[in-house]
C-alpha cells in the first residue's frame, strides 16, 4: 500500500533516498459546530480510561513501541463537540522532552487540499474553467516530452489523473538537498522532464507535478502567491492560528513542536541512528506539501470544508467525485484534492493526509461528526508502519461509533 505523503503519495522513493510527499485519505464531513469547546488533555499515564479515550491512547503507545516512531500526537473530536488531545512517547530525542499536546508539524500533501479548495473556490467566481485546458491560463508552459497543456484540464490535475510524470521521483537524495531552496518552475520543469505515465484523463496516479501546477495556475489567475491565497481564503477566516505556509527560506518550525526523524539504519528502525530533520527546507513540496499545522487545526479545517463553510453545494459535490485510485486500498478513491476512505467498523470518511522528511499525518471526518487526526514523528521505514497508522485512524474514528 502507497504511502500518503509528496508522491506516492507524498515520500520519496527508497532509490532515491527521499521520500515523496503523499496525500492520505482521511475524512471530512459534517459542520462540527462549535469548534472551540474545551479540550481534555491524554497522556500514556491517561491509557487506562475505558472507552474510546483508552483506544486512542493503546494506538499511539503501541505506534511508539514499534520503534519506527519516537512520538505521536492525535486530536479526536467526538460527536458530543468534545475534543481530546493524546501524546505519546518522546519529543526530543536529544534532551527526552515530552511531545507537545498539540504540537505543530509538518502537514504534508494536507496542503494539497488547502490548493484545492482555493481552486475551487476560484472557479465558483467564474476566474477558473475546470474544464478548459491549462493552456488557457498558462499558455506554452506545458510542453515537451509528449506533455502537452492544450491536452489537460485544471479538473484532471486536481484529481490526479493528468497523467504528469510526478517531480518527487526524480528528486535528488534527500541528504544532498535537505538546506536546498527549490523555485517553483525547478520542480515542474523536472516532472516535465520526463514523458507523461498515461494520457490525461485515461488512468489515475499520485502526481505532485499537477499540484505544482495548480499553484502556479492560481497565481497567474490571482496575481498573487499562493501561499497568501491559502491564508487570507482559508487559514485566516477559519482561525488556523497554528497553520502556516513557511517562508521562502525559513527552515525551522515556529512554536511547540515535536522534533521529526528519518532512520539512517539499513533496517530503517527508529533508535540510536534516528536523524533529526526538523530543520530543512520544505520548499521541494511547495504547493503539493509545504503546510505546517496542528492536528486541532487540521480537523478543524476538515470539518469545516465538509460542513460546506469553504464551498458551495455544488462544488464540494463535485470535490467529493471520486474515482478508482489504483494502489491504495479497497473501499479508497480519490476526488479533487480529497479522498474517501472505508471504515472498519461500516460508513466512509473523507479527508486527506501527508507524509514529508520527519512527519507522518492522518485525518478523517466521518459523516456523523467524528473527527481525528494523527500525526508520528518519523516516515514509516515499510508498509506495516504506514498501515499501523491507518489503523490508528481507524481506531479513532471507530471508537467513538
Amino acid at each position: 500500500m502507497p504511502h500518503f505523503t509528496a508522491t506516492s503519495p507524498s515520500a520519496r522513493s527508497a532509490s532515491a533516498g527521499r521520500r515523496r510527499l503523499l496525500a492520505l485519505a482521511t475524512a471530512a464531513a459534517v459542520a462540527l459546530g462549535a469548534l472551540g469547546l474545551a479540550a481534555v488533555p491524554a497522556t500514556a499515564d491517561a491509557a487506562q480510561r475505558s472507552g474510546p479515550a483508552d483506544t486512542v491512547q493503546t494506538s499511539l503507545n503501541a505506534l511508539v513501541r514499534t520503534g519506527d516512531f519516537p512520538g505521536a500526537l492525535a486530536a479526536v473530536r467526538g460527536r458530543d463537540g468534545r475534543t481530546r488531545d493524546y501524546t505519546a512517547g518522546v519529543g526530543n530525542l536529544a534532551t527526552g522532552a515530552k511531545v507537545p499536546v498539540n504540537g505543530r508539524v509538518r502537514i504534508g500533501s494536507n496542503t494539497k487540499t488547502f490548493v484545492a479548495v482555493v481552486v475551487l473556490q476560484l472557479a465558483d467566481e467564474g476566474r477558473i474553467d475546470l474544464d478548459a485546458p491549462v493552456e488557457k491560463y498558462l499558455p506554452g508552459l506545458v510542453r515537451g516530452n509528449g506533455n502537452d497543456g492544450r491536452e489537460i484540464t485544471t479538473r484532471q490535475m486536481l484529481q490526479h489523473t493528468a497523467g504528469l510524470a510526478n517531480y518527487t521521483q526524480y528528486l535528488p537524495p534527500f541528504s544532498e538537498t535537505r538546506h536546498t531552496y527549490f523555485e517553483p518552475r525547478q520542480l515542474l520543469d523536472m516532472g516535465l522532464a520526463h514523458k507523461p505515465v498515461f494520457a490525461p484523463g485515461k488512468s489515475w496516479q499520485y502526481s505532485n507535478t499537477g499540484y505544482v501546477l495548480l499553484g502556479l495556475l492560481v497565481q497567474k489567475v490571482t496575481g498573487r502567491p499562493i501561499s497568501e491565497e491559502v491564508t487570507n481564503r482559508i487559514i485566516k477566516p477559519l482561525g488556523l492560528r497554528d497553520t502556516y505556509w513557511p517562508g521562502v527560506g525559513e527552515q525551522t518550525i515556529r512554536g511547540a513542536h515535536p522534533h521529526g526523524y528519518s532512520a539512517k539504519d539499513p533496517d530503517g528502525r527508529s533508535g540510536e541512528n534516528d536523524v533529526d530533520v526538523t530543520e530543512m527546507d520544505p520548499s521541494w513540496g511547495w504547493a503539493a506539501g509545504q503546510l505546517v499545522g496542528t492536528p486541532r487545526d487540521v480537523n478543524r479545517f476538515m470539518g469545516a470544508l465538509l460542513g460546506g463553510r469553504l464551498l458551495k453545494p455544488a462544488l464540494l459535490e463535485q470535490m467529493k467525485q471520486t474515482v478508482e485510485a489504483p494502489g491504495f486500498p479497497d473501499g479508497w478513491s480519490y476526488g479533487l484534492g480529497l479522498m474517501k476512505i472505508k471504515l472498519s467498523c461500516g460508513g466512509q470518511a473523507w479527508g486527506h493526509g501527508g507524509d514529508i522528511d520527519g512527519y507522518e499525518t492522518r485525518n478523517g471526518v466521518t459523516e456523523d461528526g467524528r473527527t481525528a487526526t494523527i500525526a508520528v514523528t518519523a516516515l514509516p521505514a515499510a508498509e506495516a508502519g504506514a498501515d499501523q497508522v491507518n489503523a490508528a485512524l481507524d481506531a479513532a474514528l471507530c471508537a467513538q461509533k
